[in-house]
Order: C-alpha cells, then sequence, then structure tokens
C-alpha cells in the first residue's frame, strides 16, 4: 500500500502541493532544531503555552460552581498559582470551582510539578523525536544523579522521573482515602480528597478541597503525617529521590547534591520547628492555650510547610512578627533543586555558606564533602540569590504603590510566598485589585522558573577566553 503523502497530485495542484510540503518541512526543521539548541527558551516557552490553557480551561463557564465565566484575573492568577505549584488563591478552591474546575486544578498541579525542564525535555522528544546534545547536557543538570552519567540515559531517566511522580502520589492517595472514609465521607469524595491533597502535597501545592482547610483534621495524625511526608518527600528533588532510592541509607555513594540537601533541609527542618515553637508558645491566638504535644505537632507542621508546602494550621496573620519574620526567611530558602518546591533553594544556601566558612578560614578552595565546589558554582549561587532578592523587592514595591492602604509586613509576606512558591497567606492576594494580582502572577511565574532556568542558562553560556586582563582587588566591606 502507497503512503498518501508521497503521492503527488496530477495537474495545475502539483506545484501547490509541493509548495507546501516544503514548507511544512521547513518549519519542523526550525522547531527541532529550536528545541535542540534553545533548551532554557523552550522552558519558557512551554510553561508560558501550558498556563495559557490552563488559564483558558479555568475562565470556562464550567469550571466555576455557578456556572458562570471566571474573570481572567483570577483564572490566570489560579492557573500560574497551580502550574508554578504555589498554591496562593485569589478565590475560594472548594466553593469557587466546580469539580471539573478542581479537576483541571489537579492535572495543572501534576504538570507543574513535574518541572519546566521536564516538560522542556518532554517536548523536545514530541517535536523533534530526539534531545539534542544540549536539551541532554540541560536535562542532565537539571537532575543530577549517579544515574545520569551518561547522556544516552537522560531520555530513560525522563520516564523513570514521570513514573516515580506517579507512584509516590498514589502512595499518599492509599494512606488518606482510608482516613477520609473512616471520617465519614462516602467512597467517591474520599477517593477525591484523597487524591487532591496527595497530588497538592507531594507537589508543595496548599490547595486544599476543602472550604475550612485543614482545621477539622488540626490534631489529626492520620491526615497531617501523610502531608508532611509528602511535602518533605517532593521538596527534596527528583536527583536525591533516586540516589535514595538507588543507595539507600550508604551515604559514602551519595552524590554531593544529595549530602548537602539532605543536610540543609535537616538544619533547615529542626531550627524551624524550635524557632516557631519559641516563639509561638504564649500566643494565644495561635498555639498558646493548647497542650505541649499539640504544641510540638503544631511547629513540626509549620516547618515543613514554611519552606514550600503553603498548608498551615494558623493563620499568617495571627503570629508573632518574628515568626512572621522566620517565615519569611525559610520561604525565601525553599526546598531542593529540581524538586517541587521553590525559593532559592537549600543547595545555594549551602553553598554560600561553605563560601563564607572558607573566607574566614582563609581556605583558597571552598570544599564539602571530601569535594572542591568549582568557581562557576559559587557564582550561579550569587546570581540566583541577588536575582531573587532583587524580584522580591520590586514586586513589593510594585504593591505598595497599587495598594497604598497595604502594610510592608504583609507586602512582604505575600511577595516573598509567591516568589518561593509556597502559597501561605495574609488574604493579600484576594483584596488585591487586579494589576496587583497580575503582579503577583509574575513573581510566581519568574519564582517558579528563574533559578533553575538561570542557572541552566549560565550552565550552557561558558566560554573561553584568549586573554586576561590585569588583576586588581577592590576594597569589599
Amino acid at each position: 500500500m502507497s503512503d498518501p503523502m508521497q503521492q503527488r497530485p496530477s495537474g495545475p495542484a502539483d506545484s501547490l502541493w509541493l509548495r507546501k510540503r516544503k514548507q511544512l518541512l521547513r518549519v519542523k526543521a526550525a522547531l527541532s532544531d529550536f528545541t535542540a539548541r534553545s533548551p532554557a527558551r523552550l522552558a519558557l516557552g512551554a510553561f508560558l503555552l501550558v498556563i495559557t490553557l490552563f488559564t483558558a480551561l479555568l475562565s470556562a463557564p464550567f469550571a466555576s460552581a455557578s456556572g458562570e465565566p471566571t474573570p481572567l484575573h483570577d483564572a490566570l492568577f489560579t492557573a500560574v498559582s497551580a502550574v508554578c505549584v504555589t498554591g496562593l488563591t485569589t478565590v475560594s478552591t472548594a466553593v469557587h470551582w466546580s469539580f471539573f474546575g478542581q479537576l483541571i486544578l489537579l492535572v495543572a498541579m501534576f504538570i507543574g510539578g513535574l518541572g519546566i525542564l521536564t516538560i522542556a525535555s518532554l517536548l523536545s522528544l514530541a517535536v523533534s523525536k530526539r534531545l539534542g546534545v544540549r536539551g541532554k547536557l540541560v536535562a542532565q543538570s537539571s537532575m543530577n544523579t549517579a544515574a545520569t552519567s551518561t547522556l544516552g540515559e537522560v531520555g530513560s531517566l525522563l520516564r523513570v522521573v514521570i513514573l516515580t511522580a506517579i507512584t509516590l502520589q498514589g502512595l499518599l492517595s492509599l494512606l488518606l482515602i482510608p482516613r477520609f472514609y473512616v471520617l465519614g465521607e462516602g467512597p467517591l469524595s474520599a477517593i477525591w480528597h484523597g487524591v487532591f491533597y496527595a497530588v497538592s502535597a507531594f507537589n508543595n501545592v496548599g490547595f486544599t478541597p476543602h472550604s475550612n482547610g485543614l482545621v477539622p483534621y488540626e490534631m489529626d495524625l492520620w491526615i497531617l503525617i501523610p502531608l508532611m511526608l509528602g511535602v518533605f518527600v517532593g521538596s527534596l528533588g527528583f536527583p536525591v529521590i533516586m540516589v535514595l532510592a538507588a543507595h539507600r541509607l550508604n551515604h559514602r555513594r551519595w552524590t554531593l547534591h544529595a549530602k548537602l540537601t539532605l543536610l540543609t533541609t535537616t538544619i533547615l527542618l529542626l531550627s524551624g520547628t524550635v524557632l516557631w515553637l519559641l516563639f509561638e508558645w504564649n500566643n494565644q491566638r495561635t498555639i498558646g492555650g493548647e497542650d505541649a504535644g499539640e504544641k510540638i505537632v503544631n511547629a513540626l507542621f509549620a516547618s515543613v510547610m514554611m519552606r514550600s508546602g503553603g498548608m498551615n494550621l494558623v493563620e499568617p496573620s495571627d503570629m508573632q512578627p518574628v515568626t512572621v519574620l522566620l517565615t519569611d526567611a525559610l520561604m525565601f530558602a525553599g526546598g531542593g533543586s529540581a524538586s517541587t518546591a521553590g525559593g532559592i533553594k537549600v543547595t545555594t544556601i549551602a553553598v554560600m555558606f561553605l563560601a563564607i566558612f572558607a573566607e574566614v578560614r582563609g581556605d583558597k578552595e571552598v570544599r564539602a564533602f571530601g569535594r572542591r565546589l568549582p568557581e562557576s558554582t559559587m557564582r550561579v549561587a550569587i546570581s540566583v540569590v541577588v536575582l531573587g532578592a532583587t524580584l522580591v523587592a520590586v514586586a513589593v514595591g510594585a504593591l505598595l504603590v497599587i495598594d497604598d492602604t497595604l502594610s510592608f509586613q504583609r507586602a512582604l509576606f505575600e511577595s516573598i510566598s509567591a516568589f518561593g512558591t509556597v502559597g501561605l497567606s495574609m488574604n493579600v492576594s484576594a483584596e488585591l485589585p487586579p494589576e496587583g494580582k497580575y503582579v503577583l502572577s509574575a513573581l510566581m511565574f519568574a519564582g517558579r522558573i528563574g533559578s533553575i532556568t538561570l542557572a541552566s542558562a549560565l550552565t550552557m553560556r561558558q566560554r573561553d577566553t584568549l586573554y586576561q586582563f590585569p588583576e586588581e582587588r577592590p576594597i569589599i566591606g
């Protein structure tokens, strides 16, 4: 049987058919070349395309419980929040959205949790049927594990990442569904809420399908522990998860990235728990009236969620000012690289502190766990920190200009939460005019793609020079 594409029409249409076929081949070749040579720009384009698609879906009448179209600024904000795995909302997830609207959010959270470079790599495979060398290098750098020792294994690794995400979220669902059923929900409702919470927790989003959030389960460890586990594991990142799956507790075979991520995450988790507990111990608006056990559970839950999870048992606006400052710091820090968490990432913090310690000791090299860190890594870390702080500062200024009744503390908290893709809120997002919602939407997008894409772009833009300028040291400090 002959191929219809190869059957050339006869007569005057012959030349027209050939021209269209050549144009189609040129477009396909251009797309293939772009995906192979510009993975960072492809990542940006892929995320923008996904956000546009979900904005359109959420704007449709069937997505809202009332059957009315959702305003563009609210639909866009929610789509960005879901795809960028943030969790900030301008409308109630449980009340405003219909079942189809919540299903759209569920899909958006899962896709966003895979990460922009994973999506870009998959799109590259779909368009060009291959990953170029640059695309493989970017994908390999974003999933830096022992399993990616060769570029030829990157394609299969992408499948492993997706299967791992599905498996872990499935296991969380199996832990949550029976509990919701025991608490009196019907079978379908228990399944839906279990799956929704599992996807929301693992992807560090923070959306809750109940109108009163987690308040009914504030001391239910059968609900809180799986949620904390989901957020914690999701915030480690796929590189660390795969190293642990391959080598378990044999820390000698862990990668440097895994060691730095686990050590820094543990330090932030424990210090956050202790400090939050001390600051809020006597605060009657939060945990001051509870017993010691309930206070510890609240503090641990808050410490896990502050760095990216976004779920809360107490209102952030009821916390002490010093606790709000602690939350700001942990939200800015975020989770692990190539994870569902946001922020500047814990490895960035680790590299910065290692560089400071090396400078204090007078060491010429920055070392960690028997390895020397290259200078390029420290330059990227500095760039990520400065970029993040600049974006937050610009967003805070914009919000204060847009709403002159907004306090600096609330504007800073909401901006850091948006940049860190955390989702904790002082109810600023819902109260802002459309212009303010657009500002936070842009900040959520920048926070999700900024540090990863910047690091990848800088990695791919290294170049050699044929000459060196004379060295001269400026005065620092």
